[in-house]
């Protein structure tokens, strides 16, 4: 409820030969925004929507964001859509179609409202049938996707739920997640996918593509050393495959945590994914390694990413409903674009954590200091890096650095007297406050003791904490509607 720029929809119907066609429409944003017009001129500037904790600054006028453009329900929208004709027990593609299209869709739909009509066996509309059938060929595509190496990592999304009136956050929290999330999220790496392949084979010079370089053989190196730490020695990171693999092995039936933050600090080995022209980078450095995808780029979001609404002008391009545009044979000139891009993307995921982290402040000010239990990411000379998965939050939490000896090597602190060592993955015991110090606003962990065994609280306990409250650092992922 709420969301009113709603870049896809889907379908999904039973073909006369036993197949069936899906369907992946996304707004058509370049049939309003002509190449260098003024409007176009203010989103090459742009490149993306900022999405802070209770604000969002858009790409483009709201005209075109939340009606023009926006799939919204029971009305006829312009978009383009990607066709696929699928096998229903394999999801293996027979073909593929792209067209410009008129639809009208049959209802936005939140996450939540699309699972609770996949799980309910009394609804057999049509539409939650189509739902149920999308379901399918998402699960089989994604298990397609892991076993050739697809990596499936953990980050902290924070949410807050705020004050109707004073708009001060009231809670904090990680976001809920549900299948349906992986779903829609399954057909748009389909989409852009597809895309992909499409507008490289037709404009080889020039497509604007995504890729995503491997990760840092060093940090992962050193990620290993800390998991043999814990008994894990069979961590191996040789291709993306052997990385899933590994993973899938690193669990602790005693801590469900464990596994989660194995995966965030896969995450953080990582390099950042960039968009690039075809013609500016050697083939072999097209593939996307996390996505364990040959060739990607973004298609999906138009309404709130510059790059797509390129991708949308090379297909168009491609089928022979316009011209190829200026920009793009500019090689210079798409190169600088493809740069700004991605700055743009750097900065506005820059100030979005500076946002949850001024709300995270806002929240522990009003009221005050908790005492919690936190997991240890990486120990540093000066503290410990954790983790607080009551509140989804990260941070530095403070020692006395006289107290502590730091190997390092092993990347463990220990205690002068002896009594304490404290590595990586240790449950630790930190208080959590909002400060003001030199003028600046900062929310302060301070190191109390290793958590006691009866203080451990199990999972299912913190998410339940956790799901006390309703806001988000990513409102397009949190509000995005799924339309039928």
């Amino acid at each position: 409820p709420g969301c009113k720029d709603i870049d896809d929809a889907l379908h999904c119907r039973k073909l006369e030969n036993g197949n069936w066609e899906v369907g992946v429409h996304i707004a058509d944003v370049s049939h309003y925004v002509k190449p260098d017009s003024a409007i176009d001129e203010e989103a090459q500037q742009r490149c993306t929507t900022v999405y802070l904790v209770e604000k969002r600054t858009d790409m483009l006028p709201s005209l075109l964001t939340t009606d023009l453009c926006s799939l919204v329900g029971h009305r006829d929208r312009l978009c383009f859509s990607c066709l696929w004709e699928v096998k229903p027990d394999t999801a293996e593609i027979v073909n593929v179609e792209f067209c410009k299209a008129i639809i009208c869709s049959s209802g936005a739909l939140t996450y939540y409202q699309a699972q609770a009509m996949h799980d309910d066996p009394n609804d057999k509309t049509e539409l939650t049938e189509s739902i149920r059938r999308l379901t399918i060929i998402a699960r089989l595509m994604r298990a397609a996707r892991n076993a050739n190496g697809a990596l499936e990592l953990a980050s902290s999304e924070v949410k807050f739920e705020m004050d109707s009136e004073t708009h001060d956050p009231t809670d904090v929290k990680e976001y809920q997640k549900v299948e349906m999330m992986k779903v829609i999220e399954e057909f748009m790496l389909l989409g852009n996918r597809s895309v992909a392949d499409h507008i490289a084979k037709v404009f080889p010079a020039f497509a604007v593509l995504r890729r995503h370089p491997p990760p840092k053989a060093d940090a992962l190196k050193k990620l290993e050393a800390v998991l043999g730490q814990q008994g894990f020695k069979e961590f191996k990171f040789g291709s993306n495959l052997e990385l899933a693999q590994s993973l899938e092995r690193a669990t602790k039936p005693d801590d469900p945590y464990f596994n989660v933050l194995v995966r965030t600090l896969v995450c953080r080995c990582m390099n950042q994914a960039v968009y690039f022209p075809t013609g500016e980078c050697d083939p072999l450095d097209f593939p996307h390694y996390g996505l364990a995808i040959d060739r990607y780029t973004h298609f999906t979001s138009p309404i709130r990413r510059y790059a797509d609404v390129l991708v949308h002008r090379l297909l168009a391009a491609s089928l022979g409903l316009w011209a190829v545009p200026p920009m793009f044979t500019d090689k210079e000139r798409i190169k600088e674009q493809c740069g700004t891009i991605n700055l743009k993307k750097r900065n506005a995921d820059w100030s979005g954590r500076a946002s949850v982290e001024l709300h995270t402040y806002l929240f522990f000010e009003k009221n005050g200091s908790q005492e919690v239990d936190s997991v240890v990411i990486r120990c540093r000379k000066n503290g410990i890096q954790v983790s607080v998965p009551r509140f989804g939050i990260e941070g530095v939490a403070q020692i006395q650095q006289e107290d502590w000896n730091f190997d390092d090597d092993e990347e463990v602190l220990s205690s002068k007297d002896g009594k304490l060592k404290i590595k990586p993955f240790d449950h630790v015991w930190v208080r959590i406050e909002a400060t003001k110090k030199d003028f600046r606003l900062k929310t302060e962990l301070t190191f109390l003791e290793m958590t006691p065994a009866e203080k451990w609280r199990p999972a299912h306990e913190d998410a339940k904490i956790r799901q006390k409250v309703e806001a988000e650092m990513f409102p397009d992922r949190l509000d995005d509607a799924m339309a039928g």
